[in-house]
């Protein structure tokens, strides 16, 4: 393992949960909230914090379903995903952002952050990074095809931070209609940019899933990549 990881504890309120944390080889850097899908803290998602980790960040996935489930690790098909489906229908979002805000929290408290903090997530977690965003926890926010945020845009105005979008063309679950309506919210704002990605289709970042597209995938990091950078970074690089 060239990044070194670590299973921690996130305070919330009496309780705590669990966090999958990966510091990078130089030891410091800023902070990254990953926010999982419906599928709990898998592989995949351990791999992408491990990636974010290698790019020199900070970074800790939050275990989103602990108050139903802790430690949950499901595959993207059959009975695996009606159990995500069914611990999403479980989930209090609101909670679920405020364990968002709890995480980053942990993050700005670590020796090892040294910047500022942002949130990626995916699908469900996309919509959690907004949500997050929106209750002023975080400093930026990415949202791979987040889920659902068409339909909490009444809190769009409270995400005054850096946000960035990332929308597949081709999304079973999210219509182009609804990528309009996010746009439209957020028309006439600097501090909010949009990518679609063509032929590209739901959950394109993740390479354990059939609908992984491999140049949406490399793009969408490059940019997001791109935005951290301009955003994170203490004294400006």
């Amino acid at each position: 393992m060239s990044v070194s990881t670590r299973w921690i504890d996130i305070p919330a309120g009496n309780d705590s949960f669990c966090g999958y944390l990966a510091l990078p080889k130089g030891g410091k850097g800023p902070g990254i909230v990953i926010v999982q899908e419906i599928f709990g803290v898998n592989g995949h998602i351990r791999d992408v914090v491990e990636q974010y980790a290698l790019d020199g960040y900070v970074a800790i996935a939050p275990d989103i379903f602990w108050r139903t489930q802790p430690r949950v690790e499901l595959e993207y098909v059959g009975a695996d995903r009606d159990k995500g489906i069914e611990l999403l229908q479980k989930t209090n979002a609101a909670l679920a952002a405020q364990d968002i805000g709890a995480t980053a929290k942990v993050l700005r408290q670590m020796r090892e952050c040294t910047g500022k903090v942002a949130a990626i997530g995916y699908c469900f977690g996309g919509r959690l990074a907004y949500l997050a965003a929106a209750n002023g926890t975080l400093d930026a926010a990415v949202a791979y095809y987040g889920g659902g945020i068409q339909n909490a845009l009444d809190v769009a105005d409270k995400v005054t931070v850096p946000i960035q979008f990332h929308y597949a063309e081709l999304d079973h679950a999210i219509p182009p209609d609804a990528v309009g309506q996010v746009k439209e919210r957020f028309a006439g704002r600097d501090n909010a940019e949009f990518h679609l990605y063509p032929n590209a289709e739901h959950g394109f970042n993740c390479s354990a899933r059939a609908s992984y597209n491999q140049h949406a995938s490399a793009l969408a990091h490059g940019r997001t990549l791109t935005f951290l950078a301009g955003h994170l970074h203490a004294h400006g690089g």
